[in-house]
């Protein structure tokens, strides 16, 4: 079935016990514990080991998670209310139970989604996308090693997938005699890296082997979808394009003219590729630099464009980025209002998980009331239907539009 061997690792259990704040956060069903919130162990583990929690007042069991002593969080939890046996039926229910509420998103001419969420499906540390008949599985942590096999036997066979690829964390990659390498192909074949896929009847291709993350950015799904609607005979500026996600529904839809702005030349080649998957009457330029420079040298140009969108990476992957970040959006906010033409939208959004919606919607908020222009929030949205949010933490992405009277 495979075509790699798994490693036969059998995990051991351990017997936890937390703090007072430990305790409560288990009790809330939150899916993280650090090591400062462990009281006692009574034994040492090793990366995906079982740890069975147990109460202070009564020594029952409240909770089962995985032990990874290579993180702050030295506990993922994977079932909280009591105990359980992390077997196959386990897994499956779990799985099953993501894919139900991928349901409505699959009815949507669409073949590429995310399965598993980590720790909103109850996977913390395991993301697992679908590109058409391939799955893909990204590994954050070690602990998930005893039990891949079974869950990867689990998740094509609900996937109906026909080829898997794993694809590794930077410290996975990094961590000595870890027993899978990146781009790991570990069922069926892939002739070609490039899978081209769905989403909302326009056309795509991913790189699963090279690509972002898994090869692209699902989250944004239903915002492209929506500014390609608002695109019709419009011209569009996206910014931070990458493989022209926003540019490529906006030509698909009929755009008059669409610019694809990204750093990346490499990028950027794959966003003219990918609008050449889909009928289009539209021109299609494409602009390599540093968006703020390039934004401000536009401007300078007098440029205008009747949609804006901007959506660059996460600036605040660190605490101390944070004060830096809301400058950068600010920034982002006043070019952006300085691009937008009269009557024209502005699309800004954000997927730094430090930052807060609501820190995000008031940064914009106070940059647009500072211009001289009469503006509405029209809209507020955050991820698509395939990114479902259990946890504060497991919240990131944050997108608003705003429309120019004038």
């Amino acid at each position: 079935m495979f075509t790699t061997t798994f490693p036969k690792i059998i995990p051991q259990v351990l017997a936890v016990k937390l703090t007072v704040k430990g305790e409560r956060s288990v009790r809330s069903g939150h899916p993280w514990i650090f090591s400062e919130s462990v009281e006692k162990i009574n034994k040492e583990g090793t990366a995906g080991d079982i740890a069975i929690i147990f109460s202070h007042n009564k020594n029952k069991a409240i909770g089962v998670g995985l032990y990874d002593p290579d993180s702050p969080i030295v506990i993922k939890m994977l079932h909280h209310e009591g105990g359980a046996k992390l077997d196959e039926v386990f897994f499956k229910e779990k799985i099953q139970r993501a894919y139900a509420l991928r349901l409505g998103l699959l009815e949507t001419d669409t073949n590429s989604y995310r399965l598993l969420f980590g720790e909103n499906d109850g996977f913390p540390g395991l993301i697992a996308d679908v590109y058409a008949n391939v799955l893909v599985v990204k590994l954050y942590s070690a602990i998930w090693l005893p039990y891949l096999e079974t869950i990867l036997k689990l998740l094509i066979a609900i996937s109906t997938t026909e080829t898997a690829v794993l694809r590794l964390s930077r410290t996975l990659q990094q961590k000595e005699k870890f027993p899978f390498i990146e781009g790991t192909i570990l069922y069926g074949e892939l002739p070609d890296e490039t899978i081209l896929f769905k989403e909302h009847g326009v056309n795509f291709s991913a790189n699963v082997i090279k690509g972002h993350k898994t090869g692209y950015f699902l989250d944004h799904r239903d915002n492209r979808r929506r500014v390609g609607e608002l695109s019709k005979g419009k011209t569009v500026l996206d910014v931070f394009s990458y493989a022209g996600g926003f540019s490529v529904h906006a030509l698909a839809n009929n755009a008059k003219e669409v610019t694809s702005l990204d750093i990346s030349e490499q990028a950027l080649e794959l966003a003219k590729a990918n609008g050449t998957l889909n009928k289009s009457n539209g021109v299609h330029i494409t602009l390599a630099g540093d968006a703020f420079e390039v934004m401000k040298q536009l401007i300078n140009d007098q440029k205008r464009y009747d949609v804006v969108v901007i959506d660059p990476p996460s600036f605040a992957k660190r605490q101390k980025e944070i004060t830096v970040a809301k400058k950068k959006y600010a920034q982002l906010a006043q070019l952006g209002e300085k691009l937008t033409a009269r009557g024209g939208l502005l699309v800004l959004a954000s997927c730094s998980s430090r930052i807060s919606a609501e820190d995000f919607f008031q940064i914009n908020k106070e940059t647009l009331q500072m211009q001289p222009r009469t503006f509405s929030l029209q809209l507020k949205t955050s991820h698509d239907t395939d990114h479902p949010v259990s946890f504060p933490e497991g919240a990131y992405l944050k997108c608003g539009y705003y429309r120019f009277q004038e």
